[in-house]
């Protein structure tokens, strides 16, 4: 497992005790294979907004954000609420998921049913549940991929990227921005685990208080879909190579990305 050093990141901004808003960080800092840097404060990633608390809503509303742009479906955001208001900050949901399979599954979770949580996770089926999900976000998200990008290179910055815990949908989103940024994979990859720190890490809201719902067991079977794992984001860039032969395809052919709208993006997001 790659691990972030002093030489990844230049300074950004210091970061914020944010307490109804996990996963917060500022993106700026990360380096391109050019030698240039994202520019701190245009591109933000966190996990969902809707339980901000007054403080936090006065921290976000001082980022100068043009654009919040979240990833959740219909089922997360009927679990967990909508986004607070932030004045001025355009909202746009993108749902990288479908509703029909989070529903029921994180009604499972919550209520913490160990026959099924074993049956659907236990024997590596998490993980491989999670690199499944990360292969299909490659290869089916090419076109709201391809939204969020143009939408950067045309106005949208500064903007916030996020889903439920900031992990996969908006880790996922934040690597594909930084490839078409020129940053490479162990950088991007070193972002991606920042996630793993206990602080960041997604809140499960429990529906029972049952010895079950709260067991050890429940907890490990959780687990890989609560952790950012190299191997996650690797089956993503492994989906890349194989589809598409590597980065400058996967963005010109699946992407559809032009040198005009790069270098646009190129202009709002690098120093």
């Amino acid at each position: 497992m790659t691990q972030q050093s002093p030489s990844t990141r230049s300074e950004s901004m210091p970061e914020p005790e944010l307490t109804g808003v996990r996963n917060f960080r500022d993106v700026g800092g990360l380096p391109t294979a050019d030698g240039r840097r994202v520019r701190a404060g245009q591109l933000f990633r966190s996990g969902h907004l809707a339980h901000a608390t007054e403080a936090d809503t006065g921290f976000l509303s001082g980022l100068g954000l043009h654009t919040v742009f979240d990833f959740r479906n219909s089922a997360d955001r009927a679990l967990d609420g909508l986004d607070v208001e932030l004045p001025g900050v355009r909202n746009v949901n993108i749902p990288l998921s479908d509703p029909a399979d989070g529903a029921g599954f994180w009604k499972m979770v919550r209520e913490g049913d160990l026959p099924q949580l074993r049956s659907l996770l236990g024997d590596g089926k998490a993980a491989l549940r999670m690199t499944t999900s990360y292969r299909e976000m490659i290869t089916g998200r090419t076109t709201e991929h391809n939204r969020v990008l143009r939408s950067l290179a045309e106005e949208s910055v500064p903007a916030l990227m996020h889903c439920a815990a900031g992990k996969d949908r908006a880790g996922l989103s934040v690597a594909v921005t930084l490839l078409a940024l020129g940053v490479d994979r162990e950088a991007i990859e070193a972002d991606y685990l920042e996630s793993n720190a206990q602080h960041r890490r997604y809140r499960i809201r429990r529906a029972s208080d049952s010895p079950d719902a709260l067991s050890p067991e429940v907890m490990e079977l959780l687990s890989p879909l609560f952790e950012a794992r190299a191997e996650y984001l690797a089956a993503a860039f492994e989906t890349i190579d194989a589809t598409w032969g590597g980065t400058e395809r996967y963005l010109t052919d699946g992407l559809r990305l032009t040198p005009e709208l790069r270098d646009r993006l190129h202009g709002r997001l690098l120093d």
